[in-house]
């Protein structure tokens, strides 16, 4: 098969899997965040065999990925590939205020989201963690200098001491996602693999990337208070 009809037959899968209503409702639910299927299921209210049948397609025709939590190690939780989001337009978010990123210690993946987000939107953002550190990573500095991205001041914090009840507060990381439970729960997930555990500049560009991604996907769909 050459590549023009195995572009043509790639195409008709995806299609074809978003033919299904559930299946359209699953990556309606994916698009702006990631979710273990037992949340999808939740969501949608739909039998959890039923959803992993629905997964199974849109995994076949390239449409979702699966990956294993960096938190508890047990759960799974379902991306979009990149390549299919382009066709999709979810559904906006809409008076939103500030946006407040978490992840567990506040000092790398949650500071690179608030400033990322601050320059693309010049909305109000702010970050915290489930587990403060003591400081923000040197290696998140030095990416944040790579891509002249201001991290502005450079203090960590307790999501406890951040998070208000009009937030729309993200995770973005499996841990902070897990934790994040009572009163302060994220409206969504970013399951972004923490570039600390492998300690490169390679990793905290990796993860810098897949943030300014997200942040790129989300912004347009997002109407903020006080700019209508």
């Amino acid at each position: 098969m050459n590549a023009e009809l195995a572009s043509l037959a790639g195409r008709a899968r995806i299609h074809a899997a978003l033919g299904e209503p559930a299946r359209l409702a699953i990556v309606d639910a994916l698009s702006l965040g990631d979710a273990s299927p037992g949340e999808i299921a939740h969501t949608l209210d739909m039998p959890t065999n039923l959803v992993a049948h629905h997964v199974k397609v849109l995994t076949e025709a390239g449409l979702v990925v699966r990956g294993r939590s960096e938190g508890d190690r047990r759960r799974t939780y379902l991306r979009l590939q990149p390549a299919a989001l382009a066709a999709l337009t979810p559904a906006p978010l809409a008076d939103v205020g500030r946006v407040v990123f978490v992840c567990t210690h506040n000092s790398a993946r949650s500071q690179l989201a608030a400033a990322l987000w601050k320059r693309r939107t010049h909305g109000k953002a702010a970050s915290a963690g489930t587990k403060p550190a003591a400081r923000v990573h040197p290696r998140a500095l030095a990416v944040a200098h790579r891509h002249a991205l201001n991290l502005g001041a450079t203090g960590t914090a307790h999501v406890n001491d951040v998070v208000r009840d009009d937030d729309l507060v993200i995770a973005v990381c499996d841990n902070a996602h897990e934790e994040l439970t009572g009163p302060v729960r994220p409206r969504l997930h970013w399951s972004v693999p923490d570039p600390v555990r492998i300690d490169t500049d390679e990793a905290f560009e990796a993860a810098y990337a897949d943030l300014a991604d997200r942040v790129d996907r989300l912004a347009p769909t997002t109407m903020l208070r006080g700019t209508r």
